[in-house]
């Protein structure tokens, strides 16, 4: 396993911890990217030592923070909690306690206008985050490269399908995981990408979303592709 000098320094952050308030921030930006609308409502439960110092490490502002589309380097994170009532976002924090989760486990439940998901991240240092569950399926997202969540029925011939389009249109699969409660169900496919230069002129561009370092953007896709 290789590591750069970034992974270890992190990234820029209003701090003042890079585990506690940087990857918070991060994980509750990625909530608001997936959910693909503003956050009108969300209840935050933090766990472990997320519970027991998120007032002093500014854990809850750096939640919100990411919920309106702060990143880790923007100093309204520090208002945030003020900045929620402008912006329209209620929201509910709560602690809790499992045994089986990392010690800086958050569980978000937002909704927006039209969408809600459930999404449960964890920091694990330096501003490095894992998503490690969304809407009930454990998953597994880094956040570091662009990352296309597929939400389809589980057939025959779905990751080839998918795999053709992403090629198709000049798009390298770097990692891929696939996540399902059982056989011939709803399944969502999570897909690190990146392109290759090579875009094609007769497909409309990859349904990815481009933000700005240190953080990768996801993008939500629905999709029967059982049908091709």
């Amino acid at each position: 396993m290789s590591i750069n000098m970034f992974d270890i320094l992190g990234p820029i952050t209003v701090g003042p911890s890079s585990s506690h308030t940087a990857g918070a921030v991060r994980i509750g930006l990625a909530c608001r990217i997936i959910l693909g609308e503003d956050v009108k409502w969300a209840k935050i439960t933090f766990y472990g030592s997320f519970a027991d110092t998120y007032r002093g490490h500014g854990t809850d502002k750096a939640i919100i923070g990411g919920l309106l589309g702060f990143n880790t380097d923007n100093v309204k994170v520090r208002e945030s909690l003020h900045l929620a009532q402008f912006r329209g976002l209620e929201y509910t924090i709560e602690t809790a306690e499992d045994p089986r989760y990392h010690p800086n486990t958050v569980r978000i439940e937002a909704r927006s206008k039209s969408n809600r998901i459930t999404l449960r991240g964890i920091s694990i240092g330096g501003g490095a985050i894992r998503i490690v569950e969304l809407n009930g399926f454990e998953i597994e997202a880094a956040c570091n490269y662009d990352t296309l969540v597929v939400f389809h029925k589980d057939a025959s011939g779905v990751l080839a399908s998918i795999a053709q389009t992403l090629s198709g249109n000049g798009y390298n699969i770097g990692n891929l995981r696939l996540s399902r409660t059982k056989r011939d169900v709803d399944v969502i496919t999570i897909i690190e990408t990146w392109s290759t230069g090579r875009r094609s002129t007769s497909c409309a561009p990859c349904p990815t979303l481009q933000t700005s370092s240190p953080f990768r953007g996801f993008r939500r896709k629905s999709h029967d592709y059982s049908e091709h």
